[in-house]
């Protein structure tokens, strides 16, 4: 974890020292939301867990929809055995376990699904909420400070440009509540945080 961080904090510092204000992308653009990859309907698979959509899928809800041919879900740990076997179930394939916990599978039509099995002490409140928060597929996402949390922990680099993305396009409310979210969980990098929300507002400039 501690790895993690340093690298985290040294891609931050580097990406302050040269940003500049714009991104080559007029504002109005970066703006926008497409929902281009279309997603097949998993509730009737996963009724009655709650999960939610994480990673690409669910970051265009905040930012520019980027290519990717991956769907990553969430679900609570305890949920993880019945939820394998549903898929199972469905006809989807078994293709591994993931190194963060959770398992990988592919689709009938091929598309890759991972399901991460969430322990963190957050999951249970994000995953209520995120049954609230459709996007125009109907499919539940992650809320925002949630998913902000996610990448931040996951921190890869894909993820930090997300954060700045995402962060530079979020409201003054949902800052706050992301702010509210580091504050209890992750007090010790709230410099790390204010960095990525500054970058991310330097590129609307």
């Amino acid at each position: 974890m501690k790895d993690k961080a340093t690298v985290r904090t040294t891609l931050i510092r580097l990406a302050r020292r040269h940003g500049r204000p714009g991104s080559g992308s007029r504002p109005e653009t970066l703006r926008e939301r497409t929902f281009a990859m279309r997603v097949p309907d998993l509730g009737s698979w996963l009724k009655p867990f709650r999960w939610a959509v994480v990673g690409a899928v669910a970051a265009r809800l905040y930012m520019p929809e980027r290519s990717t041919r991956d769907l990553d879900i969430a679900v609570w740990h305890e949920d993880g055995p019945a939820v394998r076997k549903r898929l199972e179930e469905a006809g989807l394939t078994y293709q591994g376990e993931l190194a963060i916990g959770g398992s990988s599978w592919r689709l009938p039509d091929g598309l890759p699904l991972d399901v991460i099995e969430l322990r963190t002490p957050w999951a249970p409140a994000a995953l209520a909420e995120a049954q609230g928060n459709r996007d125009p597929q109907g499919l539940p996402i992650l809320p925002l400070p949630y998913l902000v949390l996610m990448k931040f922990e996951a921190g890869r680099v894909l993820d930090l440009a997300d954060l700045t993305r995402m962060l530079g396009q979020a409201s003054e409310e949902q800052i706050r509540q992301v702010r509210r979210l580091f504050d209890h969980f992750h007090p010790e990098d709230r410099e790390d945080l204010e960095s990525l929300i500054h970058l991310g507002q330097l590129e609307l400039q």
